[in-house]
């Protein structure tokens, strides 16, 4: 290691970008396992046909989203930091970002499997629709305007 000659300031700023990236995976992590129970909660709610949980979790995910691509926009320069400030310096960030692109390919194939069901379900339900029978369909509405309608009025006495 080259901690012999570095000075103080230098090793504070190395532990301080250790220390933030660390803590910023470690809140992309929790983020990430969020989303992914989320996104479990939305499939049974998608097999249930409960289209109120559906819509909710669909907020909530879209605002776990949000959050995480605001964390990454903060560990993209300390990422770099950390890289360029720490190398061949021990830590567990590898393991962390190990465990993060594990979590994101299971959020990633959850977030398929919903697509998938939701897609089969709306193609079940535009074929009940088709299928439905519609008993005024070759009827004339009474909405309708007619030939019988009159057209002027006289409103003289």
């Amino acid at each position: 290691m080259h901690t012999a000659k570095l000075n103080d300031s230098e090793i504070a700023e190395r532990v301080a970008v250790l220390k933030r990236f660390r803590s910023l995976l470690e809140q992309q992590r929790l983020k990430f396992r969020e989303y992914l129970t989320v996104l479990e909660k939305q499939e049974k709610s998608i097999s249930d046909e409960n289209a109120d949980a559906v819509l909710q979790h669909t907020e909530l995910e879209e605002s776990i989203i949000a959050e995480i691509f605001t964390i990454q926009k903060v560990i993209d320069p300390l990422e770099y930091m950390y890289t360029n400030i720490c190398k061949n310096e021990h830590s567990d960030i590898p393991h962390l970002k190990t465990d993060l692109d594990d979590l994101q390919k299971r959020v990633l194939a959850q977030n398929k499997r919903n697509r998938e069901l939701l897609q089969t379900h709306i193609t079940g339900l535009r074929q009940q629709i088709a299928s439905l029978k519609r008993p005024y369909a070759h009827k004339e509405s009474i909405y309708a305007s007619t030939a019988r309608t009159a057209a002027l009025v006289d409103l003289s006495l």
